[in-house]
Order: structure tokens, then C-alpha cells, then sequence
């Protein structure tokens, strides 16, 4: 993984790598400091396999803690900042760091859940880090290969506790590959990251950049508020948004004079974008395009969706990756022709083998493909066409039967972000003790909502409750945090 910087650096090492609130670095600057990073951990006996936790914001500093580990050979366990003790003391168990960075003012809190490795400040860390740059340290040498692990990305999905997909080198490598043959980063391109490194959406960022030879600008702990600003003042070419992200900016673009902006694309993912949506990412930004992505951690990204089939395909979330597979199964895991509904398994080099001391979950997921190979079954729900582009339904957990009709959470939100006024959405499957909801932000009454739906939708798809919010809850990762939701139904009768 780190020989992308070393390429990055020998072809343009005065090009700008990566830039925070506090400063920016060339990638020569990175790459020292990430050289800096693998002798700090040689100092401290870090050896090969052997697993880094840093619970830090998403600054310079930690881009070069993940190329420095991945140097050595150990395996960075990056953390959001946000993740509560509850979960973080269980990933602490069941990753075993032998050592853990945090910052400054979280070492005691963390401390107190780690009982085996020793927590360190970001600041005394970095300081000796600092001091082993200056001297042009080096460390004696890792052999590292491409079956190596370099990351372990920590998900919640539907678990009670957080899992790890394992990422190695090589698997982590192809994805940034293949999906920057779909993107194409420029080495004129400035690519503002609003996402943390502990997601996977923000982590491959820092590889993509550097194929791109493109600068990387971490504005996780950016304010709201200046959001739009910054997007402008950094020179931003390629913004990568979730839909909650992308209806702040639009909010955002509507209350200023439209100005001039260097942004090219948008890049969408972890849910549906509405059209309304990308239309108005449009038009704040003239000159934009939208691209649609469909993804998991666990092969990073399954489909792309090129800007010119979106008139042509608009409902499709796109192609599999070059050099990859992904298509319908039914119950018996064979392939289904276009246009029937099944399964989407996917198979390819960027499948990662699995998740982290965790076999019955990787058994049911990750499964032999009939040609050798691992296959893996996604849990979500669609069908190709015949020209083999991917259509999303719904996953799993999403798909419900209701009054003798199946349908998903996914469809119902699609119809209610298509009544104007409405900016975003999120439906709630019904339960024992709960009727079928629909969540929205907008400026409409909720039994107006209801007639639109009722124009768009099948009877029994209609919800029964529809609740307008000021904000839809989000979890970390910027989808929509149903639990909550379920929450703020307790006591609607059905």
C-alpha cells in the first residue's frame, strides 16, 4: 500500500499531498514523515502483524500513521473519534493492539479500557516523530506483501458490537485501482475529504490521491457552517458527499450569491442520492457532475455509475469495477438472468477475505466462488439489465412483507424525496408494536405527504404515519440511524 506514495513522490515529490486546518505537505514531506512513523514503531517494537489502534482526528498526522504502519508491516486499527466506550472497549478486546495512539485529552478515559496495551498521546508521539524526520531516520526494514493486512476497518452493520472487515495490501491496492479507472483523479485535482479516515470512504481517499498525484484536503472537524467556504478556498475539485452532506451544501448554496467554483465532480455513496438533490449540486456548481457509487467495506466499491449513462440509466447504481464481478443469485446461489431480483454477490481480486477472529460471520458472507475465488454475498437486494449494470432494491434488513406486499424502506424513500419540498427521507419498517413511518425534512404538512405518497405508491405501501423532522438522525457514517427513529415512534399506536 505505501509503494503508492513512493510512486506519488518520485513522479511529483513537490506536488501538494495532503493539506488540514493547520498546514499542508508535499509528498516528499509525507513520505519522510511516514518514514519517520515506521522507525518510531521499529523504536517501540511494532513487528509485523502486529495491530495499531489510534483513536485521533483526521489531520496530517494520520495519514502518515497509515503509511508508516503499513510500512512496517502492522496493522492500523483506525477509530472514529466519535465511537463510544461501550463499542471501543470491545474493539480494543477483539483487535489486541499492542499499542494505542489517542489524543491528548482521551488517553486516561481510553486507558481505563485497554488493559493490556499502552495508550499514547498524540502530541509526545509526534514529537519523537518529528525529531526521527529531522534526522532522516529509517527503520531496518519490513518485508511486507500483498496478503498482508493493512488495515482492519471496524463496521457496525447489524451487530450488536463492531466487526472488522480484514484489508489487505494487495485487495486495498486493486479497489483504489480499479476505482480511480472509473473516476480518474488528475494530478491538477483537489479532492475535499469531509470524512473521517476510520471509514473506509475517507481511508481510500489517501490512496487515491496519491495514483492521482492529487492533493487531499481532511476537513473532518471543519465546521458546518464554513463548509461552503472552504470548498471554495481550498480550490476543490472533487467533493466526495453522502446525501445528508449533500443537502447541508445545497442549503448552504441557496442562501449565497452563486460564485465560482473549480468543483468537477461529486462523488455519492452510502445511500440513494435524490435527484432534486443532485440537481441542485448542479446548479450551485455549474459545470459539476454527480456520480453515483454503490459500495461496502467489504469489497470497498461494487458499482460506479459514469456520468454518461445516467440519462440513459438513471435508476441503475451502475458497472462493477474493472476487473470484477457483480450480479443477481437466488436462494441457491445461482446466477439469475437480467431483470430477475436476487441476491448481489460479488466477486473479484478487491473481495477482502473476511472479518477479523470472527468465522461464522465470514462463513455466511464470504463464501467460495464456483471458479475459485471468493464470493461475496452483499445481503443487498436488486438485478442487472442486459447491458449488466447493477439496479439497487434494498437490502436484507430493508425488504419487508406488509399487508401481503413485499417491498423496502428504499422504494418508499425514493417516492417521498420525489414531492417537492422534501430534502431528504428515511422509512421505518413496521414491527409488533409499531406502524409503517415515513421520516422527512421539508417544508409540507404531514397528511399533504401522504396524499403525494399515496399518488406515487401502491396502497399498502402507503405509511401509515408520516413525521416532518427538523433533521433526520444520522449515525457516524452519515446514514440514517433508525434505533433513533424507532425511538421517536414509541407510543404510535398502529
Amino acid at each position: 500500500m505505501h509503494a503508492l506514495l513512493d510512486e506519488a513522490t518520485a513522479a511529483a515529490p513537490d506536488a501538494a499531498a495532503v493539506s488540514d486546518g493547520t498546514g499542508r505537505w508535499t509528498y516528499r514531506e509525507l513520505a519522510a514523515h511516514s518514514h519517520a512513523v515506521d522507525a518510531w514503531l521499529e523504536s517501540r517494537g511494532v513487528g509485523h502483524g502486529d495491530r495499531v489502534l489510534v483513536q485521533v482526528p483526521s489531520t496530517r498526522e494520520l495519514v502518515a500513521l497509515v503509511y508508516g504502519t503499513a510500512r512496517r508491516g502492522a496493522v492500523l486499527v483506525p477509530v472514529n473519534t466519535g465511537m463510544k466506550d461501550f463499542h471501543l472497549r470491545a474493539v480494543i478486546a477483539n483487535a489486541e493492539p499492542v499499542l494505542v495512539v489517542a489524543d491528548d485529552g482521551a488517553v486516561d478515559r481510553i486507558a481505563a479500557l485497554s488493559e493490556a496495551a499502552p495508550v499514547l498521546p498524540l502530541g509526545e508521539v509526534w514529537r519523537d516523530i518529528e525529531a526521527l524526520r529531522e534526522k532522516e531516520a529509517r527503520s531496518g526494514g519490513a518485508r511486507v506483501t500483498p496478503d498482508d493486512i493493512a488495515v482492519l476497518v471496524y463496521t457496525s452493520g447489524s451487530t450488536a458490537a463492531p466487526k472488522a472487515v480484514v484489508c489487505p495490501h494487495g485487495r486495498m491496492v486493486f479497489a483504489s485501482e480499479a476505482i480511480d479507472l472509473e473516476l480518474g483523479y488528475r494530478p491538477d485535482d483537489v479532492v475535499f475529504c469531509r470524512f473521517p479516515i476510520s471509514w473506509d470512504y475517507g481511508l481510500y481517499k489517501v490512496l487515491m490521491t496519491a495514483i492521482g498525484r492529487s492533493e487531499l484536503v481532511l476537513a473532518d472537524g471543519e465546521s458546518d457552517l464554513v463548509l461552503l467556504r472552504r470548498i471554495r478556498e481550498t480550490g476543490a475539485t472533487v467533493v466526495p458527499i453522502v446525501p445528508s452532506l449533500a443537502t447541508m451544501i445545497c442549503a448552504l448554496a441557496e442562501r449565497e450569491p452563486r460564485q465560482e467554483s473549480r468543483v468537477r465532480m461529486f462523488t455519492n455513496t452510502g445511500a440513494a442520492l435524490p435527484k432534486t438533490t443532485a440537481d441542485g449540486l448542479r446548479t450551485a456548481f455549474p459545470g459539476s457532475e454527480v456520480v453515483i457509487q454503490f459500495g461496502q467495506t467489504e469489497c470497498k466499491r461494487i458499482s460506479v455509475l459514469p456520468p454518461r449513462y445516467q440519462d440513459a440509466k438513471p435508476t441503475s447504481v451502475g458497472r462493477p469495477l474493472p476487473g470484477t464481478r457483480a450480479f443477481a443469485v437466488d436462494d441457491e446461489g445461482r446466477e439469475l438472468e437480467p431483470g430477475q431480483t436476487g441476491e448481489i454477490v460479488v466477486e473479484g481480486p478487491h473481495v477482502m477475505p473476511g472479518y477479523w477472529r470472527a468465522p461464522e460471520q465470514t462463513a455466511r458472507a464470504f463464501r467460495p466462488a464456483p471458479d475459485g475465488g471468493l464470493r461475496l454475498h452483499t445481503g443487498d437486494f436488486g438485478h442487472t439489465d442486459e447491458d449488466g449494470f447493477l439496479y439497487y432494491e434494498g437490502r436484507r434488513d430493508d425488504m419487508f412483507k406488509h399487508k401481503g406486499v413485499r417491498m423496502s424502506t428504499t422504494e418508499i424513500e425514493a417516492a417521498a424525496t420525489d414531492v417537492p419540498g422534501i430534502r431528504a427521507a428515511a422509512a421505518l419498517a413496521p414491527a409488533d408494536d409499531r406502524p409503517l413511518a415515513v421520516f422527512v425534512e421539508g417544508e409540507i404538512d404531514p397528511h399533504v405527504l401522504l396524499r403525494e405518497l399515496s399518488l406515487r405508491l401502491e396502497p399498502a405501501k402507503v405509511p401509515a404515519v408520516a413525521r416532518v423532522v427538523d433533521e433526520l438522525p444520522l449515525t457516524l457514517h452519515g446514514k440514517h440511524d433508525r434505533k433513533e427513529l424507532a425511538r421517536l415512534l414509541e407510543g404510535t399506536p398502529l
